[in-house]
């Protein structure tokens, strides 16, 4: 693997390369980009490029090996979910009072440290950033440079400050990455003290093409919608789960036609019964919040008369009904009483009763309008 296999952007990361080449690469880079848009990918990229011990190079510009003892041990991150498990399942298996002063970190290479969000509430927590604070100015042991990655812009506000005085005075052997959806989550002071780079959505067409590619097993119309699910997210179309997504919309659709329509509220309550605690619930009630934010923004378009925008195309008769009956006041409500459902769930509020008030709440708003 190398360079060459990153999907899109070609000019960012070329201009990326050509900063390691010049040696005039930022201590701090702040990764811009939709979900699956690379950035993590990329990040590691670079940091094999950074550590390789073959100082590989191609089309003239600094790449990576993939064979030598850094480049391998790096890239056993790749798999950050998998990574993030083993570690979250390293904590469960610790002595309660440890395992509250413990916080997840990925490290596979002694020199590069990942920093995931810490869950339930799955924000970076100071604990995390204290570890970089107590590492970071320790010259690399089997490296040329140390990195961290932080795979979220999700900051407490204590991780944030501290993080910025290790920003402020940083060492030269040592590359902090911050990966972010929304660079405005972060810090102005932050922002102003990294280099941001952005990874730009892919054109519909090109994803449709890439999964033809890779995934041959779909059908076309599946591919459609994949490729406009994916916001121009290349990595995130080739995994994305078309079965757990219908699923969700299916629900998210029984959720929506309750509070529009009124009436009868027993299967709404079946569903959401089902909605339990835990890591697979959290992740189940995630993913249906998220279709829901699809299916409104669908049901906008539609009223916005721009049906061409819409995304989900295989349910349009559907999208229609709903449409029909909600007004851009409901829509906006929505998605409102959405955002505070999100807040909710990351005070561990529960998911069922949550669920049944979001719904109830939209019918009552619905039955006030003149």
């Amino acid at each position: 693997m190398s360079f060459q296999d990153f999907h899109g952007n070609a000019d960012v990361v070329h201009r990326l390369r050509d900063m390691l080449a010049r040696n005039r690469f930022p201590q701090a880079v702040v990764l811009r980009g939709p979900h699956g848009s690379g950035k993590y990918t990329l990040s590691l990229m670079l940091t094999q490029a950074m550590n390789c011990l073959e100082t590989a190079t191609s089309d003239g510009l600094p790449d990576f090996c993939g064979r030598c003892s850094n480049c391998m041990r790096i890239a056993q991150a790749r798999d950050l979910g998998a990574r993030c498990q083993e570690a979250a399942d390293a904590r469960e298996a610790l002595r309660e009072t440890d395992k509250k002063e413990t916080r997840l970190l990925v490290q596979t290479h002694p020199d590069v440290l990942i920093i995931p969000p810490d869950p339930p509430q799955l924000m970076i927590k100071v604990d995390q950033v204290r570890r970089v604070i107590e590492t970071i100015h320790f010259r690399p042991a089997e490296a040329k440079e140390r990195v961290y990655i932080f795979t979220d812009s999700s900051f407490i506000k204590e991780a944030a400050n501290s993080l910025l005085k290790v920003l402020e005075e940083p060492p030269d052997f040592a590359t902090i990455f911050i990966l972010t959806e929304n660079a405005g989550e972060l810090l102005p002071t932050i922002r102003s003290r990294s280099m941001i780079i952005s990874l730009a959505a892919l054109p519909l067409e090109e994803i449709e093409r890439d999964l033809a590619k890779h995934r041959p097993e779909w059908k076309p119309q599946q591919r459609s919608l994949v490729a406009r699910l994916s916001d121009g997210a290349v990595g995130r179309s080739r995994s994305f789960d078309v079965a757990a997504y219908v699923s969700a919309r299916s629900q998210a659709i029984s959720i929506l036609g309750s509070a529009l329509q009124g009436g009868d509220h027993s299967e709404l309550f079946k569903l959401t019964e089902s909605f339990r605690a835990g890591a697979e619930g959290r992740e189940k009630m995630d993913s249906l919040l998220h279709t829901i934010y699809s299916l409104l923004e669908d049901i906008m378009r539609i009223n916005s008369n721009a049906p061409e925008l819409v995304r989900n195309v295989d349910i349009q008769t559907e999208l229609k009904k709903l449409a029909a009956l909600a007004d851009m006041d409901w829509i906006e409500n929505a998605a409102n009483r959405l955002a505070e459902l999100e807040r909710g769930m990351r005070r561990n509020l529960m998911r069922s009763l949550s669920l049944d008030s979001f719904a109830l709440a939209l019918e009552r708003t619905r039955e006030l309008r003149p």
